[in-house]
């Protein structure tokens, strides 16, 4: 438990401070460049736990205590007195097309690191399971459109689908905007096949916790026998007396046929003692385990700390590592970015035009719990999943609300429109509007990932 809990926090705290990282530098540097003098350059609000100066530099750096955001702070009239020596350095005194960039430049970086994070991940490579059904349940959508067991889900809409992870995503992106999704496959005669499924037949994803399931699809998976491969020092397996090479026989007078069935067993027994029956080295021995409490997916659920023996030759078959050479990737991270900055708008204005549900929202909270989840998962779980957050940011800073980047650049295209900037009052009225929508919406997401925990 609480090692689940820090390496959430960690995770948090981490992708956050390189994404704002990121988002900040952008306008920092753009500014810059383009002749203005910048203040400060902080990362995290409210008090400074470290600050300095570089030589021959007049900006002051600062990491301050509250890692959930940043700013850089500019010269500026419309703040303080600016010496009459140093006021062509002043932000306001620009022309438009300078500020435009200045505020343009910190959602452009995060979409430009994005496509270099998606990038490094294509190239490192990603090992996956292939999508291949193994089961269709009767009457359900995937029936219905004529799936068959045996069958490798090959692309939807056209966009390849080498593992479930891919295929996942591309059914969300592609069926984002509420229409039907066209499904290829290769069944067992090598064959293609063209399945046509209405994503109105699930209906809102957000409400689906099991999307295969809600399709009528389980997937095809080897069945590893329960033979414990490694055990966690200090963890509830060790406790027990397991050792590596142990084979599950019974539990609680349970026979367990597989790994799977072992799992789910004591996934769902948290804190509950249980009789095992194991064989070692051909003698049987009884033990008894008790299952500590983890938080995954907003549950309570049990962990032992054990992991499966994994025989390479019963999952050759359905393993698959998905890379691309250096230079092939780079339009590929190009094509990523954009569908994941295209879904992230589809799914707000699903949101927004009520066809869409709000738990689609996630806050700090689920953030956390999927940061933790992909630092456990490895390196590049966690790039993905920076590169996706990135996206959201980026794309969520350039809406028209007042106190967000793209409400600067509502008013920048107003004073384009009308040759003078907007009033003070008007820009005052909007920083007020700005301000109740951002605390609404923090209101809105705590809420749900607070519901998420309750289950």
């Amino acid at each position: 438990m609480l090692e689940t809990l820090a390496n959430s926090i960690f995770g948090f705290v981490l992708a956050i401070g390189i994404l704002v990282t990121v988002h900040e530098f952008g306008h920092f540097w753009v500014a810059r460049k383009l002749g203005i003098k910048v203040l400060r350059f902080s990362i995290g609000f409210g008090k400074p736990l470290l600050t300095w100066r570089r030589k021959n530099d007049d900006t002051e750096y600062v990491l301050a205590a509250i890692p959930l955001g940043g700013y850089v702070k500019m010269l500026d009239e419309r703040e303080g007195k600016v010496p009459e020596e140093e006021a062509e350095r002043a932000f306001n005194r620009q022309p438009l097309w300078v500020r435009t960039l200045v505020v343009l430049a910190g959602p452009v970086f995060n979409l430009v690191f994005a496509v270099l994070l998606f990038w490094v991940v294509l190239v490192m490579g990603e090992t996956g399971l292939r999508p291949i059904v193994g089961e269709v349940t009767a009457n359900s959508p995937a029936a219905e459109a004529g799936f068959v067991p045996g069958e490798e889900i090959t692309a939807i809409n056209g966009k390849p689908t080498p593992t479930w992870t891919q295929m996942l995503y591309q059914f969300a992106s592609s069926s984002a905007s509420g229409n039907s999704v066209v499904i290829e496959t290769r069944d067992k005669d090598d064959r293609l096949q063209k399945h046509v499924l209405a994503f109105d037949a699930i209906g809102d994803m957000a409400e689906v916790k099991n999307p295969l399931q809600a399709l009528g699809i389980k997937p095809d998976l080897p069945q590893a026998p329960p033979v414990i491969g490694k055990v966690l020092p200090g963890q509830p397996a060790e406790k027990a007396g397991l050792l590596p090479g142990d084979r599950i026989v019974q539990v609680d007078d349970v026979p367990m046929e597989s790994w799977i069935q072992w799992v789910k067993y004591v996934r769902k027994r948290p804190l509950v003692p249980m009789q095992l029956t194991i064989e070692r080295e051909g003698r049987r021995m009884e033990l008894e385990l008790i299952p500590q409490v983890v938080e995954a997916d907003g549950k309570s659920v049990g962990r032992i700390g054990a992991a499966n023996k994994v025989d390479p030759a019963l999952w050759a078959k359905y393993r698959v590592k998905y890379s691309l050479g250096v230079l092939e990737a780079f339009p590929a991270a190009v094509v990523k970015t954009w569908d994941f900055s295209a879904l992230t708008l589809k799914v707000m204005w699903r949101i927004l035009s009520g066809q869409a549900s709000l738990k689609n929202l996630g806050g700090p909270i689920t953030m956390a719990s999927a940061a933790g989840s992909a630092v456990d998962a490895g390196m590049v779980y966690f790039l993905k999943l920076l590169a996706i957050i990135s996206i959201s940011l980026g794309v969520f800073n350039l809406l028209p609300v007042p106190v967000l980047d793209g409400g600067h650049l509502f008013y920048f295209l107003i004073e384009a429109v009308t040759g003078k900037p907007p009033s003070e009052q008007f820009m005052l009225r909007g920083q007020q509007v700005g301000l109740a929508l951002l605390l609404s919406l923090m209101i809105l997401v705590f809420y749900q990932d607070i519901a998420r925990l309750g289950g």
